[in-house]
């Protein structure tokens, strides 16, 4: 039997309440009422999502230390959600420049993605993944390169409105 994607994730947090507002807020997750009466809990769905959720969060209090994951410690790096077009990745970019949260924005060729922090330090990715039939000849053979970001490029390229590829960043072998 094969993994076919991941269902949803669960985040320590310091502050549920405060995480689940930068969530519902800056990156447009819905809370889940009557989800579970667990104190200091919280789930969330992301707008066009079918799961019955997609994020908990648990509060941990305002002592707990911070993720040494990538510095001190094994763990996540990050999560990675996925948008249907490039204006969604534009809007985005200005909730999370707003919110403080945006940390970066690259260009992976098959993917236009940016990188941000909520309020506990933790990173997320969202992308928009070039349709398979929109990739170019390098992108294609398997040679992709991450270079900065360029939106408005981007969308000028691709147009606003044109769905992502959706999971889909690679063709697909002739053996399939």
């Amino acid at each position: 039997m094969a993994i076919h994607r991941l269902n949803h994730a669960v985040l320590y947090v310091r502050n549920v309440t405060r995480s689940a507002a930068f969530y519902r807020d800056v990156l447009g997750f819905e809370p889940i009422d009557g989800m579970g009466d667990t104190p200091g809990a919280a789930f969330l769905r992301a707008p066009a999502s079918t799961n019955d959720h997609d994020l908990g969060l648990f509060e941990m209090g305002a002592d707990a230390a911070a993720s040494g994951a990538g510095r001190t410690s094994v763990g996540l790096y990050h999560l990675a959600w996925e948008v249907d077009t490039l204006r969604d990745l534009q809007n985005l970019a200005g909730a999370l420049t707003e919110a403080g949260a945006l940390t970066g924005a690259s260009d992976h060729s098959t993917t236009k993605s940016l990188y941000g922090r909520d309020p506990d330090g933790l990173a997320f990715e969202i992308a928009w993944i070039v349709p398979a039939d929109r990739l170019d000849a390098a992108a294609r053979a398997g040679r992709t390169s991450i270079r900065p970001l360029d939106l408005p490029a981007e969308i000028a390229r691709y147009g606003s409105d044109t769905p992502g590829g959706v999971g889909v960043s690679r063709i697909a072998s002739p053996a399939g």
